[in-house]
């Protein structure tokens, strides 16, 4: 058989953990932002000294320095007591369509839109900034239009 069909990179080392890519947008965050990447950063430490495997210590160190840029970055912004405006660290319900739904405006770490929490930067957060109750917003998704009214807006629950 020849050499040139003989796999020759089985004994070479896996390659280093790539690191975590981190957006350019500024990192707002709310109170709860801040507290939820001070956690992560705890809880990486801990994890740290209790990995026994190298492959796990290299993501956790990557993970911390991610966690450690982030919060040096970081800008907590404090819920707003007027709501009169979607804006960042607000609860917007709006209706899509038939469905009527809530979306709180948070920092790009603590998105989940799967629970309601969009980030800032996210194209829905981005068509809602600075409307108000009764608005009608057009967002595009999906390569259409779509209208989205504006049903009510409050500050955010975080106390800090």
């Amino acid at each position: 058989m020849s050499r040139a069909f003989v796999k020759e990179d089985d004994d070479l080392p896996e390659p280093p953990t790539p690191e975590r890519p981190v957006s350019g947008a500024p990192n707002y965050v709310t109170p709860r932002g801040a507290r939820l990447i001070a956690q992560a950063i705890v809880e990486l430490k801990e994890e740290l000294t209790r990995s026994i495997v190298e492959d796990a210590a290299a993501a956790c160190r990557r993970d911390l320095r991610y966690w450690h840029s982030r919060r040096a970055t970081m800008r907590i912004v404090s819920p707003i007591s007027m709501h009169e405006m979607a804006a960042f660290g607000t609860r917007v319900t709006i209706r899509r369509g038939s469905v009527t739904s809530e979306v709180m405006i948070v920092g790009e770490d603590e998105a989940d839109p799967a629970t309601g929490l969009i980030a800032w930067t996210a194209p829905l957060a981005r068509a809602l900034d600075g409307a108000e109750v009764g608005d009608v917003v057009e967002f595009e998704a999906g390569g259409r239009r779509e209208p989205i009214t504006v049903i009510a807006i409050a500050a955010s629950d975080d106390n800090g």
